[in-house]
């Protein structure tokens, strides 16, 4: 049994590598994705102790919810386990707008309850900000549905750090989920020490930049999604990063770990990162994510790695 680490303040208890689910029935953002593969991601992560699932409505749209919650049903450890979704997409004739108001959060709310076929949701993302519902008002419809036991905790996702504030003046928000990862480090300024100083559980997103920190790609490798049109993979800035992932190889080896697991191990020696959530389209991406609990970085390791990417 892997040892099991709390979010925050929030009494959920996980392991610290969880399960990022964008590509299980997330065909609006992945071409061609086989359903039973993603349903398998979810089943074999529960066989093998992992338990923090993280998904959305926007993954699909709806689709990876269900999907996520019709595998947990069917392994009769719901209560073993700890779902995490978000909502603020509101999607009208095809036009997509960010909505935060309580009505629209405590409908999307049941409607998720239904997808995930379960009659709580341990951790509820207010996906986006909009521009014009007060943060405190949003998070203060969130309490209600968690006085009600809808919800168990409350997270806000792409906030900046005056709308985190604005969001936990009552000290509600038990989670921040936010970019963050070796390339992109503007968290540490301002996100990072917020939370660690409120006990606010920080989850980066994309924590392999992509996959650009899975020392998996070199000059020639071609992308065909998201990643075609992001600078990091754009000419000569992607040969530099390539360059910095290549200087991790040495501490890998030494650790018998491959990059990502090393890049991983990082992120939960951060103060407030206390679980990640690497995705995973295939089963054995999945495990492999696993192995990071094997990685123990020392003092100098961990310096080595901020170097090369400060």
């Amino acid at each position: 049994m892997t040892e099991r680490v709390q979010l925050g303040k929030s009494g959920l208890f996980v392991n610290p590598i969880g399960v990022g689910t964008n590509a299980v029935g997330g065909h609006n953002l992945y071409p061609n994705l086989d359903e039973e593969q993603g349903k398998e991601v979810v089943r074999q992560a529960i066989e093998n102790g992992m338990n923090f699932f993280d998904t959305a409505f926007i993954y699909g749209p709806e689709r990876s919810e269900e999907l996520v919650g019709q595998v947990i049903k069917e392994s009769g450890k719901r209560d073993d386990i700890v779902i995490a979704t978000k909502a603020a997409h509101k999607i009208i004739d095809g036009e997509t707008k960010m909505d935060n108001s309580p009505k629209f959060l405590k409908d999307s709310v049941e409607s998720a309850l239904k997808r995930l076929q379960t009659d709580y949701i341990d951790l509820f993302y207010i996906h986006f900000p909009d521009e014009d519902t007060p943060k405190a008002e949003a998070v203060g419809a969130l309490k209600e549905l968690k006085d009600q036991g809808k919800v168990k905790s409350i997270g806000v996702s792409n906030f900046s750090i005056e709308q985190l504030k604005e969001a936990n003046v009552d000290g509600y928000v038990d989670v921040l989920q936010s970019e963050y990862n070796l390339f992109k480090r503007g968290a540490e300024n301002d996100l990072l020490p917020y939370t660690a100083e409120n006990n606010i559980s920080f989850v980066p997103y994309f924590p392999l930049a992509s996959g650009l920190l899975g020392g998996k790609y070199d000059e020639n490798t071609k992308f065909d999604d998201l990643r075609a049109n992001d600078p990091l993979f754009q000419g000569e800035a992607f040969k530099q990063n390539l360059r910095k992932v290549d200087q991790l190889r040495d501490i890998a080896a030494k650790k018998e770990a491959e990059v990502a697991h090393v890049v991983l191990a990082w992120y939960l020696t951060r103060d407030s990162i206390d679980a990640i959530i690497p995705g995973a389209k295939r089963p054995e991406q999945v495990l492999n994510n696993l192995k990071t609990l094997d990685v123990k970085l020392t003092a100098e390791d961990i310096e080595a790695i901020d170097k090369i990417f400060r």
